[in-house]
């Protein structure tokens, strides 16, 4: 088991229906608590795909392939995988980082998880993302994920738990736990 390093975000729906995000880590990368000096993100559905840009000049798009993998394209075409291990949690690399959404937790469990401060108590090598993944993999996934999406009968899908926060009326609204 693994001990990551816990990067904390809160998401504001904003007037114009994208999502602001803003973590809690300092420039160099270090967790300090302050959500007032974090990185900040903004981010807007195309689609099946989640459009984001940074204050730092970084941009892309994430995409919940299925299986909760979420694949992040950066804009210089690096491709990094993620994996939504519930709660508002999603592993990043081989479990180095987690990024754990404190705007909400989505349930009484998940409250209870993040008021102990277990968030990230550990992440096991079942829990993290692919390194890599061929495009007929990727394929694979997106299949999958469609089929669960149609079998549910909604637009949360892949076992996101969507608990309303961020859903307009037509159910294309945000999830708070749009894409980690």
């Amino acid at each position: 088991m693994n001990r990551p390093r816990e990067i904390p975000y809160r998401d504001s729906l904003l007037a114009d229906g994208t999502v602001y995000r803003v973590y809690a880590d300092t420039e160099d990368g270090d967790y300090d608590g302050d959500f007032q000096r974090g990185r900040q993100e903004w981010r807007r559905r195309d689609g099946a795909k989640v459009r984001w840009r940074d204050n730092h000049g970084a941009s892309g798009t994430d995409e919940l392939l299925g299986d909760r993998i979420i694949k992040r394209v950066h804009e210089d075409g690096r491709v990094t995988y993620g994996r939504d291990i519930g709660y508002g949690r999603t592993v990043w690399g081989q479990g180095e980082t987690v990024m754990v959404n404190r705007s909400s937790f989505g349930g009484r469990v998940g409250a209870l998880v993040g008021g102990l401060g277990l968030a990230t108590l550990a992440v096991t090598a079942a829990q993290f993302p692919p390194e890599s993944l061929t495009p007929e993999e990727e394929e694979e996934l997106r299949q999958r994920q469609e089929a669960s999406q149609s079998s549910s009968g909604g637009d949360s899908g892949g076992g996101y738990v969507d608990t309303g926060d961020w859903d307009s009326d037509d159910g294309d609204g945000w999830n708070d736990d749009d894409f980690g």
